[in-house]
């Protein structure tokens, strides 16, 4: 994890902190902000750093396989199941399991996790006998899970089990600084592995601190490698198609000029349709493009949000990360 900035020594201090105990924790951020970055500093810096880290992302998980994944099956369970097979509990035995983008767990995987976390005691499809387990669970996502809890898309009492410990990641654009010292860190990567070394122009650099970031990190890395891959000479200049941070919200809204020429219907359908746009932008960046995991984010239904989509002629694929 590199960084210099305030909120940067702030988070560092407060992963050392978390390291030391061995309690569940909830990690939260914008998407590309390096949570399991994170849940990987508290793992290797504390007491099970020795015990496997087993990251998995819950949004990947068939709801019907939740409790085959997670707890894994005997001989037998079920048709195919020829030979044994050890879950993903078992497989982060004495370590840690980091459960990704939990809040893409539908109520179905929330009762089977829920009810693991109660005594850690689990037994595998088709086994006759439950097991202990020795497992310190973190879990991130990228949305305000108590919000999701109150709204009822995520269960109460397992949002209380997983919060003992809570991290907060900050925005890239709150971490005034660290955009450079990244920068600087993704262009040696890039030599250690391509073999060239390139600089950023001056221009550049001012730039990289001054842009909002998005995306967070995940942006700025894939700028970067983009940029080192197709530049001409040793030094680059990233000519940036996007205002800076703070500059757009400087500029006249045009989208209340000429608004008289049309009828108040008109406006409110325009207003509508301009806002579904843009929310179906921020919510399939989110899901990186899983249109299934967009809908859980927003409450709605899978195929009411396919139909917006195609209303406005979105491509998820765009979003794919």
């Amino acid at each position: 994890m590199i960084g210099k900035s305030q909120a940067f020594l702030n988070l560092q201090n407060l992963i050392q902190k978390i390291s030391a105990c061995d309690a569940p924790v909830l990690i939260e951020g914008e998407t590309g902000t390096g949570k399991e970055l994170a849940a990987r500093a508290i793992h290797y810096g504390g007491a099970r750093r020795e015990g496997p880290f087993v990251p998995v992302n819950c949004g990947a998980i068939p709801d019907a396989l939740i409790e085959n994944e997670l707890f894994g099956h005997k001989q037998g369970a079920y048709t195919d199941a020829k030979q044994d097979h050890i879950g993903l509990v078992g497989h982060a035995q004495g370590g840690t399991l980091f459960l990704d983008e939990v809040d893409a767990l539908t109520p179905k995987a929330q009762v089977a996790l829920l009810r693991f976390l109660q005594d850690r005691q689990y037994r595998p499809l088709g086994g006759h006998g439950d097991c202990a387990a020795d497992v310190r669970i973190i879990t991130a996502c990228n949305t305000d899970l108590a919000v999701l809890s109150v709204q009822g898309t995520f269960r109460q009492d397992l949002y209380y089990r997983l919060t003992l410990m809570s991290l907060k990641l900050p925005p890239l654009r709150d971490r005034r600084g660290d955009a450079v010292l990244l920068a600087e860190h993704f262009l040696s990567s890039c030599a250690v592995r391509y073999g060239a070394c390139r600089t950023l122009a001056p221009a550049t650099t001012a730039w990289l601190g001054e842009y909002c970031w998005p995306g967070n990190i995940r942006e700025l890395e894939n700028l970067i490698y983009r940029e080192y891959l197709l530049a001409d000479s040793a030094v680059i200049h990233i000519q940036s198609r996007l205002a800076p941070n703070g500059e757009r919200r400087k500029r006249a809204d045009r989208r209340a000029e000429n608004i008289t020429e049309f009828s108040f219907n008109q406006a409110k359908c325009r207003a509508i349709s301009e806002f579904e746009r843009r929310y179906l932008d921020a919510v399939l960046t989110a899901a990186e493009g899983n249109v299934t995991r967009a809908a859980s984010l927003v409450g709605k239904e899978r195929r009411s949000l396919g139909k917006l989509l195609k209303k406005h002629g979105i491509d998820r694929q765009q979003y794919a990360d």
